[in-house]
């Protein structure tokens, strides 16, 4: 069950990555604000790589065009996936926003099941289904009319763009055919490496100003890249070993930390329809665990 606790870590960890990318938002465009995601994680991914090579040495991967594909795609997928939440940052308060973008388990069950071969238990889809009624509760506190057209599509935009980064991330290594945890780490590597490149390079051609933005507000910048680098490494590993749908349902467990940050930290109220979503997370993250 080692795909349980690395998700646990995963959603801790994410929870405040998104609070500090949240803050970062209102000094930070868009671009500014998913390179802070970044841009200090590779030299960590690097780390531990080099580490888990020092205590145990196993072959270096081979890559076919099949890898890279699924490397480039993940990393883009995952560039449009950051920058569509910081989106919803901006159009309602920083628990919706983390809502909505949760419904990837469920669009990770049906994509994936069409296009990349994943297979779900029974019990497994009940669980993913109750998860997404969670994040219904969480994504429309007044109903579904407070809603607005435009956040409902970033949210779902969001949710699909990051299930196909879950995916292609699984797919990833899985293909580089080493043992756990390396392959995972390889991965997390690559990807974050690949996108601080793209982000870096485009800021310094056509925005110079948000790198000195970022300078300025560094201390967020290192702490937001700290924490989605620990997520990541999390993430990646748990998909390593786990279908893509589960590790996205027991990873909501995220909502409980993101509402504790959102009250303590963000000073933002929780409301009645809050814990109901968290009650409901609870029962989905039990059913994935035991399916």
């Amino acid at each position: 069950m080692t795909w349980i606790l690395f998700t646990f870590l995963a959603a801790f960890s994410q929870s405040w990555r998104n609070a500090f990318q949240s803050r970062l938002s209102r000094h930070l465009n868009v671009a500014g604000t998913t390179l802070s995601r970044f841009i200090c994680a590779s030299p960590l991914a690097l780390i531990y790589l080099l580490i888990l090579y020092k205590i145990h040495p196993v072959a270096i991967p081979s890559f076919s065009g099949q890898a890279i594909f699924n490397l480039c795609a993940a990393a883009s997928m995952q560039i449009l996936a950051t920058g569509l939440m910081v989106v919803l940052f901006k159009q309602k308060n920083f628990a919706i926003g983390v809502g909505l973008a949760k419904s990837e388990a469920i669009m990770a069950a049906i994509i994936g099941m069409l296009f990349f071969g994943t297979t779900l238990s029974s019990l497994g889809w009940i669980g993913v289904l109750v998860g997404t009624i969670a994040v219904f509760f969480l994504s429309c506190p007044h109903g579904v009319r407070s809603l607005s057209p435009k956040t409902a599509l970033l949210g779902i935009a969001c949710g699909t763009s990051f299930s196909l980064c879950s995916l292609w991330i699984r797919e990833s290594s899985l293909s580089l055919h080493l043992p756990f945890p390396y392959s995972a780490a390889w991965v997390l590597f690559l990807i974050i490496s690949l996108q601080t490149l793209i982000l870096l390079t485009y800021l310094i051609i056509f925005d110079r100003n948000t790198l000195k933005i970022m300078y300025q507000k560094k201390g967020l910048v290192v702490l937001a890249s700290i924490a989605s680098c620990i997520g990541s490494l999390g993430w990646f590993s748990a998909m390593s070993l786990q279908t893509v749908p589960y590790v996205k349902t027991l990873g909501q467990v995220e909502i409980f930390f993101t509402m504790l940050i959102s009250y303590f930290w963000l000073k933002e109220p929780i409301k009645r329809k809050d814990i109901m979503a968290f009650i409901l997370v609870a029962i989905a993250a039990i059913l994935v665990m035991w399916q």
